[in-house]
């Protein structure tokens, strides 16, 4: 069955037509041989349709035909290791991609009787998050600061954590500059990360509609992997900024009423049916899971923004990249004061609970001792000391770019330091200390990290392995 309509006007990327009388919100329409539509909206005389790509071949008084089925994109594991744009068609120059099936683009999210609690960590490799704002497989957490405050640094070191874990990964780019992709691109292909990986790209060269799609598709690829195979998917929204400005440009197109910041009402509704699709399934849905990490762009730290609140409140917990922090040298640069998972240590390994739990509140507190002590003079000894500790902490959550650290070396290193091995220590020696630490427990019981690794748990025969190890790494280095 077709229906036959005309364009009778079209504004930049949004098309209205006459003539089809039964076509409903999301469907395709085609429009002359090689554009395809979207409808996204209808006014008294007109059917409002944005065109996806090839608007400029578009006029007044072609003709549109429309078919009753859904908008829809190719899936499949053939998408792993290859570049798509928002309507997942290859862009890498490297063939067409073979399909298995086809997902709905707004395809609708589990329902509650669907999905199970998060028990599982998501390993991101990141010190200062596994250690104290943990992340559970189908969790979603927003990653939310200023621009060049190293939010996809952060993401991507997640993505290079996932290798041999069997995650599939998914980095969407949203009207973020060519250059800033091909640099992730890089990163991914040089670390081998791109074996399990899936480069969705909207740059900002872009048009509209696959700008608007991008995040959407790149949910429809993580839920095949997560329905049909059970597996775990990751998928980064970089960033959801961007994508808010493009809706709000539709809308204005649309002639929708603006409201707050000029977004139009239905920006919450936009970015919560996108979240709601992350989660952790039931062995009967294919016990996979989806975790999302959104990002978003604040100005001058306005968290308060609307676009921003809204994402916060839809979300699991943030991480939020202070700029501040991050032009001191402290990268990654995270205020643990602002960032909080919801999920919290439920999903963290039982090792990393049992040194980890105190460990937020400590480094809060040297936080706010040394904003009090810059301004005085002549501190008391006790003061100094707890300084010092705090300045040795500050220096171990300290990570370089694109090095992600195994769950297990952080485990060992926060087990040197409850125990005091890191006390007396010059800030300055600290990451020396540690990584030849891991060398030599790598080099003289590795078992004990495969232990570690198998049971998640520190036994009395890992504590006493490790007092040993550590006894014997602190007398070969005096």
């Amino acid at each position: 069955m077709k229906e036959y309509g005309e364009v009778a006007e079209i504004k930049q990327d949004i098309v209205h037509i006459t003539g089809l009388t039964n076509c409903m919100n999301g469907q395709i329409v085609q429009l002359q041989d090689t554009t395809h539509g979207i409808v996204v909206g209808f006014d008294q005389n007109y059917v409002l349709a944005l065109v996806v790509k090839g608007s400029d071949r578009v006029k007044p008084g072609d003709k549109v035909t429309s078919t009753i089925e859904m908008f829809g994109v190719p899936v499949g594991p053939g998408f792993i290791g290859r570049r798509v744009n928002g309507m997942a068609e290859p862009i890498d120059n490297r063939g067409p991609i073979a399909a298995e099936k086809k997902y709905p683009v707004f395809g609708t999210a589990p329902g509650v009787l669907d999905r199970l609690p998060l028990r599982e960590a998501l390993e991101t490799g990141v010190k200062i998050i596994d250690m104290m704002v943990p992340i559970g497989k189908g969790q979603r957490q927003l990653i939310i600061g200023d621009r060049v405050t190293g939010k996809t640094t952060l993401a991507t070191d997640a993505i290079l954590s996932q290798k041999g874990k069997n995650v599939v990964c998914i980095y969407c780019c949203i009207g973020k500059a060519e250059a800033s992709l091909n640099k992730v691109i890089e990163i991914l292909t040089e670390s081998g990360a791109m074996e399990y990986s899936i480069v969705l790209a909207a740059t900002a060269s872009y048009s509209m509609g696959l700008q608007y799609l991008a995040p959407y598709v790149a949910s429809s690829l993580g839920e095949y992997f997560m329905h049909e195979h059970g597996r775990d998917v990751f998928v980064v929204f970089d960033d959801l900024t961007k994508h808010a400005w493009i809706y709000r440009q539709m809308s204005l197109l649309l002639e929708r009423s603006p409201g707050r910041d000029a977004y139009p009402g239905d920006i919450f509704y936009l970015h919560s049916q996108l979240v709601e699709r992350a989660g952790k399934l039931n062995p009967q849905r294919g016990g996979g899971s989806m975790t999302f990490f959104p990002m978003i762009e604040t100005l001058q730290g306005d968290v308060a923004r609307y676009v921003p609140s809204n994402l916060v409140s839809m979300t699991d917990g943030q991480i939020y990249t202070s700029a501040p922090l991050f032009s001191e040298g402290f990268k990654p640069a995270i205020d643990l004061g602002l960032s909080v998972s919801r999920i919290g240590n439920k999903v963290q390994w039982p090792a990393m609970k049992e040194l980890a739990s105190m460990l937020r509140l400590e480094y809060v507190r040297f936080k706010e001792l040394e904003k009090l002590t810059r301004i005085k003079a002549g501190i008391s000894e006790e003061v100094e000391r707890r300084l010092n500790h705090g300045r040795v902490v500050q220096e171990i959550l300290k990570q370089d770019k694109g090095a992600p650290v195994p769950m297990v070396e952080q485990i060992i290193v926060l087990y040197a330091l409850t125990k005091g091995h890191f006390f007396g220590m010059l800030p300055a020696k600290v990451d020396e200390w540690q990584k030849k630490l891991i060398i030599h427990i790598r080099k003289h019981r590795p078992q004990l990290m495969v232990d570690l690794t198998a049971g998640k748990v520190l036994t009395r025969e890992i504590k006493e392995g490790l007092d040993e190890q550590l006894r014997l790494f602190k007398d070969s280095s005096i």
